[in-house]
């Protein structure tokens, strides 16, 4: 079954004549998607209240749909209210929250309430970031801005340890779920000329591992995936295909090890750069690599 996990429905403000259900189950069927998870725009940009009592009458009406309960961080006791309303019925199977609509960060108090509410409701949570988006720094150290180096660390850092511990005590206490921390091939192999983001990432693997070793026999499965040079908008010079990241999170998720690089060459690079050959001899390599690849 193919399971489509973030999907909207009704138009946007920005795009009308797009957002009709119709049209999300014309592409469903097209892209044969078995079902599809979706949050009301309305929800998400305007009226929450309104969104969601749309969205319920949505579900009804169409059995391949499920949806996100979109709950404003600035209104606790109405996204209580939200989750008390439409979690029974079943036809909601998750949480949303949007960062940038309601202009709360993703570290913020209220965020992190807001989560806070989705763990204790037993429900997974989608949190939509733009503001927050994938950032990396490119360059010497020294030539840096301390502040985007912070903003750099949150990002990688604090929010991913935020999060985790958030959310994954409820896993642990209902016995099972998942969490997927996407680190880099960077997190193993020192990086000259993008070192905070490399350091950042050699967290992200740390973490995972030791959180994987902690959570044994609780059913919750902790995996690190570390994609390496990946073509996105962000890296168009990329070696391997989004697509292609996303089919080796999924075979991990099936697996039982506390980390997975994603593919073959990728796989041997860190094991020769970052375990077998010596340090000198590694960081010589990488930063003739890095200084050359920012050309």
């Amino acid at each position: 079954m193919i399971i489509d996990v973030h999907g909207h429905a009704g138009p946007w403000f920005f795009s009308t004549d797009v957002g009709s259900v119709e049209l999300n189950l014309a592409l469903m069927d097209r892209y044969g998607i078995d079902r599809q998870i979706v949050s009301a725009s309305e929800a998400v940009t305007y009226d929450v209240v309104s969104g969601n009592r749309w969205l319920a009458e949505v579900l009804d009406a169409h059995p391949r749909l499920l949806g996100y309960v979109v709950v404003n961080p600035n209104d606790l006791g109405g996204a209580a209210r939200e989750l008390e309303k439409y979690r029974p019925a079943g036809r909601f199977v998750g949480v949303k929250v949007h960062t940038t609509y309601p202009d709360r960060p993703l570290l913020s108090a209220e965020v992190r309430d807001a989560l806070g509410l989705a763990a204790e409701a037993g429900l997974p949570a989608l949190v939509h970031t733009w503001d927050d988006a994938g950032l990396s720094t490119r360059g010497p150290v020294l030539d840096g801005d301390p502040a985007l180096f912070r903003t750099l660390i949150d990002l990688n850092v604090n929010a991913l340890t935020e999060l985790t511990t958030l959310l994954m005590p409820a896993m642990v206490a209902r016995g099972h779920g998942a969490v997927v921390n996407i680190a880099s091939t960077g997190g193993y192999i020192p990086a000259p000329y993008l070192a905070v983001y490399a350091a950042t990432k050699a967290y992200v693997v740390s973490l995972t591992q030791a959180l994987w070793a902690e959570t044994r026999g609780t059913g919750v499965r902790v995996v690190a995936v570390s994609p390496g040079p990946t073509k996105t908008p962000m890296n168009p010079r990329g070696t391997r295909s989004a697509e292609a990241v996303a089919a080796t999170v999924a075979r991990a998720l099936s697996g039982n090890g506390p980390a997975v690089i994603d593919g073959k060459a990728n796989a041997l690079t860190a094991f020769l750069f970052g375990r077998l050959l010596p340090t000198r001899f590694t960081l010589a390599v990488a930063r003739r690599v890095m200084a050359r690849s920012g050309d």
